[in-house]
């Protein structure tokens, strides 16, 4: 699911040094989907022509209450009740103040007066304007008319000084607008656990065992629930970096011990645990304590089993709570699969296999199949793991949404 897909979304320049992202935000919008009509104040021209934004938007931009030789009126009210969103991006301290006082003397603030969809605000100023307490009241008092006013970013400021007062970066704002087009009320004041990403157990201070997962497909699921409106944690095993929404909680591990017992503490407070990860199933006995040297041409290492997360999350289960587990399998796959979900009491298991071109470990993509525990089967194309993550979070939700 594209949530900008066919949005109309207006986007404001005003005058400041960062008008030149307003490009990049607009081709990031075209680009997820969304109509954009772009609107100039008059300062905001002195950093940024209309020729660039039009040609980018593939809409003519609009400054003034009349555009054109024809003088034709660029209607406000029209233009107010047209837009799903309204992002001010960048946002002078000087506009934030008219908006918050309701100082409507351009075709920007007439339209922000006229709109009834949210608007978006993303600060751009020097760092001692964004802190003063001017400007911090009018932050408080936009919001408390339900508007959203994003944090700056931190950095290099045009004035030489480092520190708050940047505007958000395109990508932070497309994210905000897409999360906001993907809260499900089925989703709010929900908690979901998420598990993800492989565990590394010790064999010696340098050495350890593990497997290929990237927590790709783990952390997705988390974005697309938080993206839902629910309260999402993610305990992670040892991955790259991946992105992930700001709201998310996420708890980093090493062990498979580890990731139990974070799991266990905040499994008793949330209404569906995701276990995505590919927690390791055996630990070495013993760990040494200094680097093992290379003596004998072989070397035996006793291993023993490490807890099952999902398998001890299906026998605390209460009746409300949900549990969908994976199962990336090499043969007999589906039987298998069906398998585990009995016997670990799981609601779905989400089944993958290492035969699949494109799926597995460490891919953008994955194949899945869903089994649930009346044995009914879904199966779902190979698409990008982003996307699949939606897929999951929709059969949560049909859950949630039954009486």
């Amino acid at each position: 699911m594209n949530a900008l897909n066919a949005k109309k979304i207006l986007l404001g320049v005003t005058g400041s040094i960062a008008a030149y992202k307003a490009c990049l935000l607009v081709r990031l919008l075209v680009k997820a989907g969304a109509e954009v009509q772009v609107l100039l104040t008059d300062a905001a021209q002195d950093f940024i022509t209309p020729l660039t934004l039009s040609t980018l938007s593939g809409k003519p931009v609009l400054s003034g209450f009349t555009n054109g030789p024809q003088e034709v009126w660029n209607n406000h009210v029209a233009l107010g009740l047209w837009a799903d969103a309204f992002v001010v991006a960048p946002a002078t301290a000087h506009t934030l103040a008219k908006c918050a006082h309701g100082i409507c003397d351009d075709l920007m603030t007439a339209v922000y007066l006229s709109a009834r969809a949210p608007v978006f605000f993303a600060p751009a100023m020097d760092l001692d304007m964004y802190h003063h307490g001017t400007t911090r009241a009018n932050i408080e008092r936009l919001r408390s008319y339900g508007n959203t006013v994003l944090e700056a970013g931190y950095g290099d400021l045009a004035s030489g000084l480092v520190g708050e007062g940047r505007m958000p970066e395109p990508e932070v704002i497309l994210h905000s607008l897409q999360k906001h087009f993907s809260r499900r009320p089925e989703a709010t004041g929900k908690k979901v656990l998420i598990t993800a990403g492989p565990t590394r157990e010790a064999i010696d201070p340098v050495r350890y065992i593990s497997n290929h997962s990237s927590g790709k497909m783990g952390y997705a699921i988390a974005n697309a629930f938080s993206d839902a409106g629910a309260e999402v944690v993610l305990v992670s095993g040892p991955v790259d970096p991946s992105p992930l929404a700001p709201s998310i909680s996420r708890v980093e591990v090493q062990s498979a011990d580890e990731m139990f017992a974070v799991a266990h503490e905040h499994f008793p407070a949330c209404d569906v645990a995701i276990c995505a990860a590919a927690v390791a199933d055996y630990k070495p006995v013993y760990r040494a304590e200094q680097k093992i040297k290379k003596k004998a041409s072989a070397y035996a290492l006793e291993l023993t089993k490490t807890k099952d997360i999902a398998a001890s999350f299906g026998l605390l289960k209460k009746s409300h709570q949900l549990l969908m587990g994976f199962a990336l399998e090499t043969e007999n796959e589906l039987d298998n699969a069906i398998s585990k979900l009995h016997k670990k009491a799981m609601d779905f298991i989400v089944l993958n296999s290492l035969q699949d071109k494109g799926a597995g470990f460490a891919h953008d993509t994955n194949k899945i199949t869903v089994i649930d525990k009346a044995e009914i089967i879904r199966k779902f194309e190979l698409k990008p793991k982003t996307a699949l993550a939606q897929d999951l979070v929709d059969i949560i939700l049909e859950q949630w949404r039954t009486p």
